[in-house]
């Protein structure tokens, strides 16, 4: 079985696959501070649940941005795992083409993303990611990275609205009743939900006008379902897109 582990600012999200399948997937803290024994001793419990076995497993393929925690990873797979890893980075093949003006720059999780998304399409495709920051990125037909658009996240812009402000309360990231606030969280809620709801919108139609149609738009993330449940121009919601993209690239370089 496979091990895919996605790391990043907010989350870690661990997957296992049995072949092709799925079998079971776990979104733990990012803690910068916590070590491999840590996040091993977690990760036993969450598999044990499921029924999987740290000795089952006999590759891994991980993707991270949060540096600090690469090491603890590879690490963790190491001591605990004894199997062959396969990290996303230079060297590595992917099918993904990067026409970006710093390639470096493009996070591995977006370039795993770009190439899920690409294998399940095949024609191009704007994946939205709502992560610690929501990303927006454009991918070809023929899996060419263009680039993309990035924009503070919803929890990320709600935090800042709280901290920066002497009267504001903190809110629950929810789909109010109406746009139209009858109470500050209301009016709060209404804010994120709506607004990143028209940003979202907004975005991709523009971004739908750069490229070569027909296009498609795909959304991950943990807040993905909610915020584009009344979306007009996501196609698809997919909260293991980069789990799956992972898993192409382990079979890409096994």
């Amino acid at each position: 079985m496979l091990a895919a582990i996605d790391i990043g600012n907010t989350n870690i999200v661990v997957g296992v696959f049995d072949g092709e399948k799925l079998v079971s997937d776990f979104r733990v803290s990012t803690r910068h501070t916590a070590t491999s024994d840590e996040y091993a001793f977690l990760l036993d419990g969450l598999f044990r649940i499921s029924g999987v076995d740290f000795e089952g497993i006999d590759g891994a393929c991980m993707c991270s941005v949060v540096p600090p925690l690469t090491e603890v990873f590879e690490t963790l797979v190491e001591r605990y795992f004894h199997c062959p890893l396969v990290q996303v980075g230079p060297g590595i093949r992917t099918g993904i083409s990067i026409s970006y003006e710093a390639p470096k720059d493009v996070g591995a999780d977006r370039v795993v993303n770009a190439l899920a998304a690409n294998e399940r399409f095949g024609t191009d495709v704007i994946i939205v990611d709502f992560g610690t920051a929501t990303t927006f990125d454009a991918v070809t037909g023929a899996g060419e990275y263009l680039g993309g658009v990035i924009v503070p996240g919803v929890t990320v812009s709600l935090e800042a609205l709280f901290a920066r402000t002497a009267k504001l309360p903190r809110v629950e990231i929810t789909r109010p009743e109406g746009v139209i606030g009858r109470s500050t969280v209301h009016s709060i809620q209404s804010g994120a939900y709506y607004g990143y709801l028209s940003v979202v919108d907004g975005l991709v139609v523009r971004m739908r006008e750069e490229m070569t149609p027909p296009v498609k738009a795909l959304a991950t993330g943990g807040l993905a379902s909610m915020l584009c449940a009344e979306s007009q121009v996501i196609d698809e919601v997919d909260h293991n897109l980069t789990l799956r993209g992972l898993r192409l690239i382990w079979e890409k370089n096994r």
